[in-house]
This record gives C-alpha cells, sequence and structure tokens, in this order.
C-alpha cells in the first residue's frame, strides 16, 4: 500500500488552508439562539421605541424596532456575520458597528453585507404600554 507523497500532502494541506480562509469569510460567526426564559416578559416598553427607530435591550441581546407607527418587531442583536452586536435602528436601518453591514429594521433583511443572512426575528405582543416576547 503505497504512502502519501510530499505533493500530494502539500496539496492536501493547500486546499484545507483556503477552504479555512474562505470559510472566515462566510457566515459563520454568529447563529442566534432563541432567548430562553423571556416568554411572556415585557421586554422593554413602547414609549422607548421611536418611530423609524428602536432601542437594543441588551440584557436578552434583542433590537426592538418600530418601522411605522403601531408597528412593532424584534430581532436578534446579533449581527449573522461575526456575532457583533447591531445598534439601534436609525432611518429603519440597523447597522453593525464591526463589519458596516446593515438591516432593514421592518424585516431584519440584509441591506449591505458582509453578512449574507437576516437578523433572527422574534415574535412579540403590545400589551398596555409593554413590548412583551410571544416565544422564548
Amino acid at each position: 500500500m503505497p504512502g502519501v507523497g510530499r505533493r500530494e500532502a502539500l496539496g492536501t494541506a493547500g486546499a484545507m488552508a483556503c477552504g479555512l480562509a474562505l470559510a472566515g469569510c462566510g457566515n459563520s460567526g454568529a447563529e442566534a439562539r432563541p432567548v430562553l426564559g423571556v416568554k411572556g416578559q415585557v421586554i422593554t416598553r413602547t414609549a422607548d421605541v421611536p418611530v423609524g427607530g428602536g432601542t437594543v435591550v441588551s440584557k436578552w441581546k434583542i433590537v426592538v424596532t418600530q418601522p411605522s407607527e403601531g408597528v412593532f418587531k424584534a430581532f436578534s442583536a446579533a449581527c449573522p456575520h461575526r456575532g457583533c452586536a447591531v445598534g439601534a435602528p436609525e432611518d429603519n436601518v440597523m447597522r453593525c458597528p464591526c463589519h458596516g453591514s446593515e438591516f432593514a429594521a421592518d424585516t431584519g433583511a440584509v441591506l449591505t453585507g458582509p453578512a449574507q443572512g437576516p437578523l433572527t426575528p422574534y415574535p412579540v405582543k403590545v400589551e398596555g404600554d409593554g413590548i412583551v416576547m410571544v416565544s422564548g
């Protein structure tokens, strides 16, 4: 049974190094996980979420937006590119300070990369003046 030659070993090592380098440019940095223990809790107040803007609830790493009056959305604040926390939206756009990805405040969709996937949405509802997490 012949052994692996030097050229084959170097070729395999080079291919693996290229694969790792390419993986470093992808979406592998941040998988948003469900927020545990938040279901049914008020995560913020409606008064704290401006129209066209929002607020980051750092305790649970959630960003809550109000893209239009009376419409509230919640997303994971972890950028899917590398896991950095996105900022509160301004002019209906959430920005990641680490690499410049931008996301729509109404859908969490990517507007500008390097992120290739959207922010993970979380279902919320308004109860009185509170925004309540529906699941988690």
